[in-house]
């Protein structure tokens, strides 16, 4: 009479005999099916009755990265390093060896001697701003480099200065003169060009003539009054009513000017600042003449007052009274 064994497809007696598996655990795909590891995972997960959408949810990892380690096109993976943790991590995700997966993959693809590669999805590219920094460096220098050369050649064409010649060099074996050096007098103290003229006191001259007497310069003056024709007549200087430009105009707008100084002969003129700042100083010629402005504490200086004549408003008021004057007073 036949065992009747049920619904049990194999039947395992204990025996020193190798067990041989049955028809369903042979055929089950582990890491080392197929052709290469990324094969070997394709089948588990078909086995396991999972799709590439399903995987990529558990991972983390981009369905198109997980099709390319499955069908092993590494060239559309990133570098090295992030395709064996993906691999690994899909092991993993099917419950298999991970470190055995990564084993397998290290065996079938050995490390290259080439650089790794940037992610995929990472465009190189150059800043624009190093090309614009080079091109403007690169001129720059040209530039530099022509104005150095340009110059080199001016210098070259520029015909030398003419040098002093050289003084014969004295021998340091020369003796010195014997005897006692002879010196010259003393050069006399420059002149001070800002001395004022010596005082003179009047009448002195005439005192002096008459021989130091008062009473012989009383008598020459009594005797002047009496005899008028004897005097020699000095020539008066007419001076005119009106201001009339006969040369240059120096400082302040007609419109922004009361008192005009017009030389009547070659003079210094020098106005000062009540701070004693200089406003104007010049050699004026014989018909030049100077606007003084409007201003407050203004002070003049000439070496002949009597060669300046002064004008307020365009009309004379005849010739300065002293050397240095207020302009204030002289517009009064």
């Amino acid at each position: 009479m036949a065992l009747d064994t049920g619904r049990v497809t194999n039947l395992h007696l204990r025996s020193d005999e190798p067990v041989e598996l049955g028809p369903v655990e042979s055929n089950m795909p582990t890491l080392s099916s197929g052709p290469n590891i990324g094969a070997a995972l394709k089948a588990v997960r078909e086995s396991c009755g999972l799709t590439v959408e399903q995987l990529a949810d558990i991972t983390r990892i981009r369905r198109s990265y997980l099709a390319s380690i499955e069908e092993m096109r590494l060239e559309q993976l990133p570098s090295r390093p992030f395709t064996i943790g993906y691999v690994r991590a899909y092991a993993n995700a099917l419950g298999l060896d991970g470190e055995a997966a990564v084993d397998r993959f290290k065996a079938e693809e050995p490390t290259p001697d080439t650089a790794l590669r940037e992610p995929v999805g990472v465009g190189h590219e150059k800043d624009p701003r190093l090309t614009l920094i080079l091109v403007v460096g690169t001129v720059l220098v040209g530039a530099i480099v022509l104005w150095n050369v340009a110059r080199r050649t001016m210098d070259d064409q520029t015909p030398p200065a003419h040098a002093a010649p050289q003084s014969a060099p004295v021998s340091q074996d020369a003796a010195p003169p014997a005897g006692p050096l002879a010196l010259g007098a003393p050069l006399p103290a420059p002149v001070e060009s800002t001395t004022p003229a010596p005082y003179e006191t009047p009448g002195l001259a005439d005192a002096t003539a008459a021989g130091g007497s008062s009473d012989a310069v009383e008598a020459a003056k009594q005797a002047a009054k009496a005899n008028p024709q004897a005097q020699p007549e000095q020539p008066v200087e007419t001076l005119p009513a009106t201001f009339a430009a006969n040369g240059a105009v120096y400082g302040a707008e007609p419109g922004a000017s009361v008192v005009t100084l017009q030389a009547r002969k070659s003079a210094s003129l020098i106005v000062r600042g009540a701070d004693g700042a200089v406003y104007f100083a010049r050699q004026l010629s014989a018909g030049e003449a100077y606007r003084a402005p409007a201003l407050k504490g203004l002070t003049i200086e000439v070496s002949d007052p009597a060669a300046v004549q002064v004008f307020v408003g365009g009309q004379s008021k005849g010739l300065l009274p002293a050397t240095t004057a207020s302009l204030e007073k002289l517009a009064l």
